[in-house]
């Protein structure tokens, strides 16, 4: 079981840096969904719930292009949770600010994000809806990871992938009128998802060549930086 008040022994300087990561991550899943649902068969590749809602649309309008791309993304993306899982490990009493088996986790993420790269880049003259599906399951692997690797913080409400939860508690917040300071984190949050999306989505429509580093550019940078984290 962890402790609640955790956080409260760890440098402040420290909880601070892990906040902007995971913020930076959170751009890199805006950045993933827009992609996929702008180019790789119109799924998400971390929105399970979204993805779930297209699932039930597609058995009730008889699409079964929707049904097995939106399945094979909720697949893909349990099978990155599973994998992630099995090297990050559960969250410690004694655990750090960043633990490194959460880095390693980002690595193993990266990994399957450079497969990912070469397969974009090498089709993308030539596209196919099999090829999409594949890099559609390859991000939501990757996603998937991503989100194991988030749950070793054991920080409730923090995530990168699923944030009704966090857009829920900020509203709940600004209604209880609670302090900025509380609220901030949870709206960079949100930003960065929607800067993310907005971004992943005008790459997209009109850079696809270099669609794949709004994926990798942001994940080596938290990898970089997580690497040299201490205490």
């Amino acid at each position: 079981m962890i402790q609640p008040d955790l956080a409260a022994q760890h440098d402040p300087r420290l909880l601070r840096r892990r906040h902007a990561l995971v913020v930076v991550l959170t751009f890199l899943t805006g950045s993933a969904d827009a992609l996929g649902f702008l180019s790789l068969g119109g799924a998400f590749a971390s929105v399970m719930t979204g993805n779930m809602v297209l699932l039930g649309l597609s058995a009730g309008r008889g699409d079964a292009e929707l049904a097995l791309t939106s399945g094979c993304a909720i697949v893909s993306f349990i099978v990155g949770v599973l994998a992630g899982a099995r090297v990050v490990g559960s969250a410690q009493p004694d655990d750090p600010v960043w633990p490194r088996r959460v880095t390693w986790a980002l690595v193993l993420e990266l990994v399957v994000f450079v497969v990912f790269l070469v397969v974009w880049e090498v089709t993308l003259p030539t596209p196919d809806a099999r090829v999409h599906l594949a890099l559609l399951m390859l991000s939501a692997v990757a996603l998937g990871v991503q989100s194991s690797a988030i749950q070793r913080f054991g920080v409730p409400g923090l995530s990168s992938t699923y944030l009704t939860g966090t857009l829920t508690s900020l509203i709940a917040g600004v209604a209880a009128r609670s302090p900025w300071g509380s609220l901030r984190p949870k709206a960079q949050v949100l930003l960065a998802l929607m800067v993310g999306a907005a971004v992943g989505a005008l790459v997209a429509l009109h850079l696809p060549v270099v669609a794949p580093a709004l994926l990798i550019v942001p994940l080596l940078l938290v990898i970089a930086v997580s690497a040299r984290m201490r205490a």
